[in-house]
């Protein structure tokens, strides 16, 4: 039982299945169905149809260069039939298989997650743009005002020394506020006379 290829699309045709075209010049092109052989009546590209694997592979989506695809080609040579050599060959068949979809699900994955970094960074970018969407302006307000304020009473205390009326002199300490322009300093704390 031979397994032919679709001409357009490169999927499995099995016997007794899909069209066959033959072209004046003796040219076979079969086709795994009637969309196919429309789209080749139709002159359509099969690598700028998106739906096909020849597109997939033109665009690197899907694995196009791998060893395993040597084993794929059709041999014209005729080999005597051998029970054991045919066995050899469907287990082979087999492993072939599986190393093939092994190779093309990493190479599936790593397309995919150079794709989640880039999503990622252009995430990453859009947040940063649009902060101000996000975050509001008065977020933490409360909590800067009362830093602010935290901050102006751990200022350290001085010492000044006050003359009362009689001549007597006393030691008042009390914090200093750094005055902005325009304004007079003040001295915190009671004074007894």
């Amino acid at each position: 039982m031979r397994i032919e290829t679709c001409y357009f699309c490169s999927s499995r045709v099995y016997p007794g299945h899909g069209i066959q075209f033959v072209r004046n010049d003796c040219k076979i092109f079969r086709f795994c169905r009637s969309k196919c052989h429309a789209a080749f009546k139709k002159k359509k590209n099969p690598r700028k149809t998106k739906w096909t694997k020849s597109y997939r592979k033109t665009a690197g989506k899907e694995l196009a260069i791998d060893p395993s695809f040597e084993f794929e080609k059709r041999r014209n040579t005729p080999l005597k039939y051998n029970r054991e050599l045919w066995t050899k060959t469907i287990e082979a068949m087999k492993k072939v298989e599986e190393i093939r979809q092994r190779r093309s699900n990493t190479y599936i994955m790593n397309r995919l997650r150079k794709g989640r970094e880039v999503e990622w960074q252009r995430d990453v970018r859009e947040v940063q743009r649009d902060i101000s969407l996000i975050r509001s302006p008065a977020a933490g307000l409360k909590q800067r005002q009362a830093e602010e304020e935290e901050a102006e009473m751990e200022v350290e205390p001085e010492t000044i020394e006050v003359i009362d009326s009689k001549g007597r002199k006393q030691k008042i300490t009390a914090p200093v506020m750094i005055p902005e322009a325009g304004q007079l300093i003040e001295v915190g704390g009671e004074v007894e006379l």
